[in-house]
């Protein structure tokens, strides 16, 4: 589990394949690899990736094709800049939004504009998750807790400030560029309560207004 507040910015140090599977070598950066052991997990530009190999300044990573292909981490180059976090502890700060680290699609910045300081960032969802985005609700872009400006059909608008420009990759993006989207589990399990069908949640409710004398 994450909270999409990036700890450090590494990048691509080496990519190969191995059994037909992909293995990436991610350089660290600053981030703070003290505490991170074998098996642990990391986000990388949003997708969960566990540690398999822990060096002094990186780590290593398998990679399925599947997340190749249903990810932005097929089309990262040899030195690409990636957005990296920890795993969160239970006694961390819970800064950014709940962030599973698995990733549901691949999105497109279609506009870049700046606003004062900030940069206003126009994304192009796919169409199966744009009902889940809303505006004022929370989504990760590469790894990053975002706040959703406004929502029109399947483009959406954040708002980049100075600091998140100066700690993540969003500074990088150019139109066209492709990014990887997590929307908020909130409203996928919404949605999961509203499907037909009776549900715990509606059956208690029915039977407390019985109870009640209510039909």
């Amino acid at each position: 589990m994450f909270t999409g507040i990036i700890e450090a910015v590494g990048k691509i140090d080496s990519r190969s394949q191995e059994y037909g599977e992909w293995k990436l070598r991610i350089a660290v950066g600053n981030l703070d690899m003290s505490d991170v052991a074998i098996g642990d997990s990391i986000s990388v530009s949003g997708c969960c990736l566990t540690v398999v190999e822990k060096l002094k300044s990186a780590f290593t990573a398998d990679v399925s094709n599947e997340t190749m292909r249903c990810t932005a981490l097929g089309e990262l180059k040899l030195g690409s800049r990636v957005n990296l976090e920890k795993a969160m502890l239970a006694t961390d700060r819970f800064g950014g939004h709940i962030v599973s680290g698995h990733v549901d699609g691949v999105g497109q910045m279609v506009k870049y504009e700046h606003e004062g300081q900030s940069i206003r960032m126009t994304f192009k969802a796919p169409s199966a998750l744009s009902k889940y985005v809303a505006a004022k609700g929370s989504i990760c872009i590469d790894g990053t807790s975002l706040t959703v400006n406004e929502v029109e059909n399947d483009l959406f608008t954040v708002n980049v400030i100075p600091h998140t420009q100066a700690e993540t990759t969003m500074k990088d993006y150019k139109v066209g560029h492709r990014v990887n989207l997590e929307v908020d589990i909130i409203a996928r399990y919404l949605e999961r309560m509203r499907e037909p069908g009776d549900s715990p949640l509606q059956k208690i409710n029915e039977e407390y207004l019985k109870d009640k004398g209510f039909d």
